[in-house]
């Protein structure tokens, strides 16, 4: 029942309460955590602070002096827009309750106070939690804690961050056993996962807890941009369906543009200004540029004065712009449960249809876009693979928790045994982990800066020394990037180095590269670096129309394996080819008629000659990381078998590799035989740079490396460098240490997707499909024009780009 001044104030904005927000205040009246899973528009962040709304109303505020409810975002910028519109119903119903939040960008003297004298509902991310957690106070403030929010669940679960938050949330456990948990989740495959993740595992069994399912939306209208003239046979910037994009916006009172690079950001956005005749207002929003650049824009979408946003990643989450009446991405969106979070920033209202606008950049994503919409109109979603808990964001949560006061092995591994990630963690991996964290390990156990906890004689474990927490609090957190460089604007008139707004951060390695007066894109603009100085990169704006474009490292998404199953289904039935653009259809239709159309199940490896080299194709659909590792276990081979690769190349959908000599007499069977990933995988990783810097990335995590100091910050280089030592002295000396093993655990589902690249030579095991074909076929152009991209490069070589296209599209559309 929702009590009187609740049930006035849902009146008062003719609202009715929905069945799943009174469903959760029941749940909580039983002392009971839940998941509510509900599509966007349904109230869901509402229905998970009505309870604590309710409760803390009940209780004077003088009986109120500690923390009640804590929420936890995976965005700072969703937790703080949460915390804005929570403030409406507090202030509406006169409520005598303080709400506020803890992000990076708090102030020193709030956090401090916080720590003190806790608000009713603090709002914060996971990584603001552990910091919580290493304060010598923290079980004091989280004594009295009643209930746990976690927002946007599906989206950390099943992740680093997802570990660090579980093994928190184990903590608040044993500080506040009273507590209860509320995730708020967008539609998932599979609700029992995050059902687990919320609750404490027993030793034996396991638990859930309870599920609401939200009242489901009106169905979305998906349309796909794709023209029956041309379709690109290649590339991922969709500049030919720049003015459909422009009319899309024309059309909309405010429309998000999703990419999914930050390089496609900054070109689209350029490129839609060289369109924009109107000059309707359109801003620019990615992870990389300056912090108040990003809230300049946050605060003018609020307000209604921009037209579009072209954005990444960074505005994916539940961010509630209310003028936003249209979703358009430019390019495929490599999973349907992230289409179906895009397009939900569109029309926060349930009854009513968001509006989403799919633009293919090229022939492939033309299939895959039209996958991707069946998939959302049929009500199914991707499912994931389930990692197990991370072991060096393990041993970063036990060096957190020894600086909150001294622990006990054995009652810390049942605290961590009971998160759902690490239930099948063994004891003597949990021991290797504290033995790593406390000496660094067999091999490292001789240098005294890796020793980090000491035993005390009643047997607890203890920090080594007080400044270790401090290191610990500077270096704090799951999310690496690579080394970043802030990117100033010159002053006119003043010499290099001498003040300069700062547009934002870019990978230093990229800024390495240049040399005075090279011009690239970045924040909006064409800019012409002029060098670099101690506190960062120096550019000038430049008119010159053609620039480079930064090769940032982050945001690309892989194609998710539920996704490319269903575009190997649609290409393998010529009855929906008719259903597809022009363009599209004969392409596959000839090379049906020229080679052969894969069943779902089969691999198909084309060979075939061009100029005076061989060339072998094959389309795995698998995405791009795992199609980039199995190239380099395949050239290893072909190496062996004495046939000269040169190189290969991977896309998403296709691995093409080059060499010397023929290559179509070659027992396919063994070339893609699983026993790649014994051997040849264990000698390729040794030498792997990828390899190298998914060790690097887990020493940074566990604290062996430490990026930060006071008053210091280490260079990439210099981490890069102190990693690569390390790990060849662990190779060599320690190879079963546990950071090797987190590694290889990494390697299986991140830059080299190991685990995929298993999968898929087991499926194809007995069914691989080979043709000697005299030339390219159809199928094999958008793969060999990815080849010549990488041996014809800058702009002066645009046209023989596009004299190399000429050519390849004729020879393998010619039929004869």
């Amino acid at each position: 029942m929702l009590p009187r001044r609740f049930a006035d104030w849902f009146g008062s904005r003719g609202w009715q309460i929905r069945s799943h927000q009174s469903a959760l205040i029941e749940h909580a009246a039983r002392g009971e955590s839940v998941l509510l899973v509900a599509p966007t528009g349904g109230g869901k962040t509402l229905a998970g602070f009505l309870p604590s709304l309710i409760d803390l109303a009940n209780l004077p505020a003088r009986r109120r002096s500690a923390l009640h409810t804590l929420y936890i975002s995976p965005l700072k910028a969703l937790a703080v827009d949460v915390q804005r519109n929570l403030e409406a119903p507090i202030s509406e119903m006169g409520l005598a309750i303080k709400a506020e939040t803890r992000t990076g960008d708090t102030s020193v003297s709030k956090r401090q106070r916080q720590r003190h004298s806790p608000p009713d509902i603090l709002l914060t991310t996971p990584e603001q939690l552990g910091l919580l957690l290493s304060n010598p106070g923290a079980a004091l403030m989280f004594a009295s804690l009643k209930t746990v929010v976690l927002d946007e669940l599906h989206a950390m679960y099943n992740s680093k961050r997802g570990d660090l938050l579980a093994l928190g949330l184990s903590r608040l456990q044993t500080l506040a056993p009273g507590h209860r948990r509320v995730g708020l989740s967008a539609t998932v495959a599979d609700p029992a996962a995050l059902q687990r993740y919320l609750m404490p595992q027993p030793m034996q069994g396991e638990a859930r807890s309870a599920l609401v399912l939200g009242q489901a939306g009106a169905k979305p209208k998906i349309e796909i941009s794709a023209s029956d003239e041309y379709v690109p046979w290649s590339g991922h910037l969709a500049r030919h369906a720049m003015g459909d994009i422009m009319e899309a916006i024309r059309t909309a009172k405010t429309a998000l543009v999703f990419v999914n690079t930050r390089a496609q950001a900054e070109l689209t956005f350029q490129a839609l200004w060289r369109v924009n005749s109107d000059n309707l207002p359109i801003a620019l929003h990615h992870g990389s540029l300056a912090p108040a650049q990003r809230r300049k824009v946050e605060a003018a979408m609020t307000r209604g004065d921009l037209r579009a946003v072209v954005c990444t990643s960074t505005l994916d989450l539940g961010i509630d712009w209310g003028a936003v009446d249209k979703v358009i991405c430019v390019g495929a969106p490599k999973g349907a449960a992230r289409l179906v979070q895009r397009i939900g920033r569109a029309n926060h209202r349930l009854d009513e249809p968001s509006l989403a606008l799919l633009v293919p950049s090229n022939r492939f994503e033309v299939l895959e876009c039209n996958a991707a919409r069946d998939a959302v109109m049929a009500g199914e979603l991707d499912g994931e693979r389930l990692k197990h808990g991370s072991l060096d964001v393990l041993a970063q949560h036990i060096l957190c928790l020894s600086c909150s006061k001294p622990f006990d092995a054995s009652a810390l591994f049942s605290e961590v045994r009971s998160a759902s990630p690490y239930v099948h963690i063994t004891r003597d991996d949990f021991d290797k982990v504290l033995d790593f964290v406390a000496t660094g390990g067999y091999a490292l156990k001789r240098y005294d800066r890796y020793a980090k906890l000491r035993k005390t004689p009643e047997g607890l474990w203890r920090l080594a020394h007080p400044r270790l927490a401090q290191q610990y609090r500077l270096n704090a957190g799951v999310i690496i990037e690579d080394p970043m460089i802030e990117i100033r604007l010159q002053a006119k008139g003043r010499p290099t180095g001498v003040g300069g707004r700062v547009l934002g951060q870019m990978e230093e390695y990229f800024i390495e590269q240049l040399t005075s007066g090279d011009t690239f894109v970045f924040s909006g603009n064409v800019l012409r670096f002029e060098g670099i100085r101690e506190d960062g990169a120096y550019v000038s704006r430049t008119q010159e129309a053609e620039a480079q474009v930064p090769s940032y490292n982050g945001g690309q998404f892989p194609l998710s394996t539920f996704l490319a199953q269903r575009v190997r289904e649609m290409v393998s039935k010529p009855e929906t080819w008719d259903l597809l653009p022009d363009p599209v259809g004969e392409w596959l239709r000839i090379q049906e008629l020229r080679s052969v159309i894969p069943k779902p199940g089969q691999l198909l490896v084309e060979t075939f000659p061009r100029g005076a080299k061989s060339y072998l194709v094959c389309y795995p659909f698998e995405g791009r990381l795992a199609h980039q590792t199995l190239g380099m276990l395949i050239t290893r081979r072909l190496e062996r078998l004495r046939l000269r690769p040169i190189g290969f190349v991977a896309n998403e959908y296709a691995l093409a590799v080059w060499g010397l000599r023929d290559m179509g007499n070659v027992d396919m069977a063994e070339l893609f035989a699983e026993d790649m990933l014994g051997d040849d995988l264990d000698a390729w990783l040794a030498e792997s740079a990828l390899y190298k810097r998914t060790f690097r990335n887990c020493a940074i995590i566990s604290g062996l490396i430490e990026r930060r100091s006071v008053g210091r910050e280490k260079t990439g280089r210099q981490v890069t460098f102190s990693s690569d030592l390390i790990y060849d002295v662990l190779r060599e000396h320690e190879p079963d240490h546990i950071l090797l093993r987190a590694t290889y655990e990494d390697a299986g589902t991140g830059l080299l997707d190991i685990a995929r690249l298993t999968d898929m030579l087991k499926r194809v095991r007995n069914r691989i499909v080979t043709r000697q074909l005299d030339r390219v076929s159809p199928l094999a152009v958008p793969a060999l024009l990815e080849i010549s991209k990488e041996m014809v490069a800058g702009e002066a070589n645009e046209d023989i780009l596009h004299e190399v296209e000429a050519s390849l599209i004729e020879e393998a559309m010619r039929v004869d």
